[in-house]
């Protein structure tokens, strides 16, 4: 297979809205996708909790009569129905609103067709509506390091090494080709993985292990999930200057190592580091397994770029309460369930 093939949007693009106030009283809207889910939620209670930033939120959800979509509610936000399956709901959730954060859920449905579909909708309504700032949450396509035809990986779906990270930076031509005012923001691996059935187990020898799919030396970026949403208010709240750049986001840079050390100082008890090979873990019995174990392989095997994206001091310039893994751990410790 030779490059991957890019996604292309034929749009019209949008008569200035010279008549439309974006505003909410005298506060600009700025629209959240996936309001209720981590990313978007950490978004919309990060505006919520600034009230002097001149930003109110509008919180775009498939059900919104949900628990979560009820507390966006109570906490200020205007929750609106938006599916991205339903195009024109999405349209009428924008209108009127000064930006947007975007974001799309692969692990909904595991497919990237139809994240690139769920794609195509935010970018087309987004240009329609005359978003002034989106901030797309997103990740590289890691077929510009590791072509196809490489073989130290398995190719999934049929064209990608990491499905739900190359369907996301495919799709970031599309914001452009619409002349959409983006900023793209490069996530990464939640922190809120290790307690998601990758924190550490108790070994037959009763010693709390770490395994991961990493090599011993390699770094992993990591982030808190509501660091996302925090960090894109930030992007927001700069406005113009931030339009057009690409920002790689992590809170922390450690190995596997690195991580047990300070999962034992939090935990209290010693936990220690086992490397999983990777082609071992894209067999085992777990939901997508084959698109996980290439995600830490591209991780280890491009650590330098991918870590080397992420400059911890400039986001600490943007987002200066932007967490370290200590920080997140002092927080979140006690949610560990250690058997």
């Amino acid at each position: 297979m030779g490059q991957p093939i890019r996604a292309t949007l034929l749009i019209r693009q949008p008569e200035p809205l010279l008549t439309r106030t974006p505003v909410m009283g005298n506060k600009k809207v700025i629209a959240v996708a996936g309001a209720t889910g981590a990313q978007g939620g950490g978004a919309a209670r990060a505006i919520l909790a600034d009230p002097e930033s001149g930003f109110t939120v509008r919180a775009l959800t498939r059900n919104p009569d949900s628990p979560a979509a009820r507390e966006l509610a109570s906490l200020g936000a205007e929750v609106v129905r938006a599916d991205f399956d339903d195009e024109p709901t999405v349209h009428k959730a924008f209108e009127g609103a000064y930006g947007a954060f975007l974001v799309t859920n692969f692990w909904a449905h595991g497919s990237a067709a139809k994240e690139m579909e769920e794609i195509q909708a935010l970018a087309r309504a987004a240009a329609a509506t005359g978003l002034s700032h989106v901030v797309w949450s997103t990740l590289e396509d890691t077929r510009e390091l590791l072509p196809l035809e490489d073989d130290r990986m398995p190719v999934l779906q049929e064209k990608y090494n990491v499905p739900h990270f190359d369907i996301k930076g495919e799709g970031n031509e599309l914001f452009r080709q619409a002349g959409v005012p983006t900023t793209f923001l490069n996530t990464t691996f939640y922190f809120q993985g290790f307690l998601q059935g990758l924190g550490p187990q108790r070994g037959e020898d009763g010693v709390l292990t770490l395994s991961l799919p990493m090599e011993e030396g390699k770094l992993l970026a990591g982030v808190d999930v509501a660091d996302i949403g925090r960090t894109a208010f930030a992007i927001l709240k700069g406005g113009a200057p931030f339009v057009g750049q690409t920002i790689g986001l992590a809170g922390d840079h450690l190995t596997g190592a690195q991580y047990a050390e300070k999962l034992a100082a939090a935990l209290g008890e010693p936990v220690r580091f086992q490397s999983v090979p990777y082609d071992f873990f894209r067999t085992l019995e777990i939901p997508l397994a084959e698109e996980l174990g290439n995600m830490f392989q591209y991780y280890g095997d491009f650590d330098q770029e991918f870590t080397g994206a992420r400059d911890l001091n400039r986001l600490r310039e943007i987002n200066p309460g932007l967490k370290s893994f200590d920080d997140w751990l002092a927080e979140n410790a006690s949610k560990f369930e250690l058997s």
